[in-house]
């Protein structure tokens, strides 16, 4: 029969042990600029992901509180409000995206830590393989034909002699080019340092992302947006692709040249755009890009973060650092991703 006194020796080392999760400088603030709505979901996410965590919104914390947080959430954040904490020493959003904080931030000690989800990157391969179909099988020529009430058959195009060249190789690239290259597309991809990609042909560097470009059929892009992918595919390197290509933009709006865009679709050397990222969001009313007859317009959807995902991926990298105090792999603020 187990004692009392075995039962105590048991139990006591779990209370020992049990982290002071109350203690003010354990309040975890969520900075987001979203509408308030949102920011309900996404307290109730991260709450129920990691309960041992006192998980507030911004706002409900007095400056003193502020400036005992030595981490927080974030999603986009008021740049302004980060003022106010002052002993941060790393914050972790839960986007993929974080260009505006490296812009705000790079002269900062503070880490930045951005979303890394398998299921972000799946919902983006998808969206990447349903588009390059839309584009493949000719859809805008035929949405064009209903329009015109004209009945006309093309030649299909095998999967294989498709061309699919895919900017950027990081874990949204990845996965996008392996679910191509299995529904039998050629498929290349270009990076800015070199990587190897299993059947996948791949390019990186100036010299690189030419001749990418020169054989690319459809043109993926999912680069992050730094000083040096701002404006990359301009004038010179859209005229380097074959005439009657296509571009999918589901990177950011800046990445590409607009009027240069607006050109090559207007003189044939581009068949098709689609769009899905802006350098204004929402995209205004009075823009020329939504009654272009070759251009689809999409409201930045083709891989919306999972809110329990996401929040089960935050409460794991925030948990290792309550063990260990090291921060998770951060980003590159002098590249900027």
């Amino acid at each position: 029969m187990v004692s009392l006194f075995h039962l105590m020796l048991t139990w006591v080392p779990i209370i020992i042990l049990a982290p002071s999760y109350n203690d003010e400088n354990m309040m975890l603030p969520f900075i987001s600029q979203l509408p308030a709505q949102q920011q309900t979901m996404w307290l109730a996410a991260l709450r129920q992901a990691m309960p041992e965590e006192q998980i507030v919104l911004a706002n409900s914390l007095t400056r003193a509180e502020k400036k005992q947080c030595q981490l927080a959430i974030v999603a986009n954040p008021e740049l302004a409000s980060l003022a106010a904490f002052e002993q941060l020493t790393w914050l972790h959003s839960v986007w993929a995206g974080v260009e505006h904080l490296m812009t705000s931030l790079k002269g900062s000690p503070i880490a930045v830590v951005r979303l890394v989800d398998p299921v972000l990157s799946q919902t983006m391969a998808q969206a990447a393989l349903a588009w390059s179909l839309y584009l493949h099988r000719d859809m805008p020529r035929y949405a064009k034909q209903q329009r015109n009430k004209h009945w006309q058959q093309w030649p299909i195009v095998p999967a294989n002699e498709r061309r699919i060249g895919i900017l950027g190789l990081g874990e949204l690239g990845q996965a996008s080019a392996t679910l191509l290259q299995q529904q039998g597309f050629s498929v290349m991809g270009w990076s800015r340092s070199e990587k190897k990609l299993t059947n996948i042909a791949s390019f990186f560097g100036d010299k690189g992302l030419t001749e990418l470009l020169q054989q690319s059929d459809i043109v993926l892009c999912l680069l992050p947006l730094t000083p040096a992918t701002t404006g990359l595919l301009n004038k010179q390197r859209l005229a380097l692709l074959p005439t009657g290509a296509a571009i999918i933009n589901f990177a950011r709006g800046a990445i590409v040249d607009t009027q240069a865009l607006l050109d090559a679709l207007d003189n044939n050397q581009l068949s098709h755009a689609v769009l899905d990222v802006f350098e204004q969001e929402p995209l205004s009313q009075n823009s020329g890009l939504w009654l272009h007859p070759d251009i689809t317009i999409l409201p930045h959807i083709s891989a919306p973060t999972n809110l329990t995902s996401a929040s089960k991926i935050v409460a794991k990298n925030i948990r290792q650092f309550r063990l260990t105090g090291k921060i998770p792999p951060a980003v590159n603020k002098e590249i900027g991703y």
